[in-house]
């Protein structure tokens, strides 16, 4: 028993993921756990990351802003939610050059108000401390950028963080990645946690899912992993089947036009010929009637 309760767990491939219950899904973590998430070779670049065995690219948490840093292109987030590490939560700023009718001073869904985004900003910080003895370090920069937009990593969907300040308590929701080696969150979403009960519900529902999901390793069968590669193999060779259909009807769309063409050739060389025809009888008829008026003249001439 002890020997199978430590063995490895197995990593499965990536065509069993759906049906693991954390790769679709908005996992709750602590900052200190998204820490502890590991890479596995074989899928570099694609921002999946294992707790134990189980794949994760979509983590929410809760914590207090302590600190608010903008930078060229992004804001960064530092939340401290008092599991022992904080964690950085970038958000983007738009590009301004996507929408450059609003200028260099006016936000816009797609924009930002910062005209050269490779510009250096100087920050100034101070710190407050709060009632509960922590201290929040906000940072603000010296140098002017305007009113920036921001926007989700994933489908650009305007964002206003101009409520997330240091002092605020926020739930977000991000995509995962790493930055010089260390854990950050790209944010998607994110709401003002009101209360204290609502915090210490999502600590609650927190705990809960770390000790009945991720603390225990993820296994599947070998009948649910044949089923899943099955799966997978009928949605490859049905990708196969539409990609050779969208094939042929390009084929048949290029060869409708090229009979179309030679179609319109055809009967463009038949309409050439008859005007051809036509017109050498038009110039006999003209040579018989310059023949008629000269004989003419030669009769009356006489």
């Amino acid at each position: 028993m002890d020997t199978a309760k430590h063995a490895s767990p197995v990593f499965y491939p990536a065509f069993c993921f759906k049906a693991s219950p954390t790769h679709f899904a908005w996992v709750k973590m602590a900052a200190a756990d998204v820490h502890r998430l590991q890479r596995r070779r074989g899928f570099e670049g694609q921002n999946i990351f294992f707790y134990n065995n189980h794949p994760i690219r979509f983590v929410s948490l809760v914590g207090l802003v302590v600190a608010r840093t903008e930078v060229p292109r992004r804001t960064i987030l530092t939340l401290d939610d008092s599991s022992g590490a904080t964690i950085d939560v970038a958000v983007l700023q738009a590009d301004p050059r996507k929408d450059p009718s609003k200028g260099s001073t006016a936000a816009s869904k797609l924009g930002i108000a910062d005209a050269d985004p490779d510009a250096a900003v100087s920050i100034d910080s101070t710190e407050i401390s709060t009632a509960d003895g922590k201290t929040i370090s906000t940072t603000t920069p010296t140098a002017a950028t305007g009113t920036a937009t921001h926007v989700s990593a994933t489908d650009r969907t305007e964002l206003d963080i101009s409520r997330l300040t240091p002092g605020t308590t926020v739930r977000v929701k991000g995509t995962l990645s790493l930055f010089r080696a260390t854990m950050q969150l790209h944010l998607e979403r994110f709401t003002l946690v009101r209360d204290t009960n609502a915090e210490m519900q999502f600590l609650d529902e927190r705990l809960q899912f770390l000790v009945e999901v991720l603390a225990v390793p993820w296994v599947l069968l070998d009948e649910e992993v044949e089923q899943l590669r099955g799966e997978a193999e009928r949605g490859d060779l049905l990708a196969i089947e539409e990609k050779k259909r969208a094939e042929q009807k390009v084929k048949r769309r290029a060869e409708r036009e090229e009979r179309d063409q030679r179609h319109i050739q055809k009967r463009y060389e038949r309409e050439e010929r008859k005007r051809d025809k036509e017109a050498g009888v038009c110039r006999e008829d003209g040579v018989k009637v310059m023949r008629k008026i000269r004989r003419r003249k030669v009769l009356q001439g006489e």
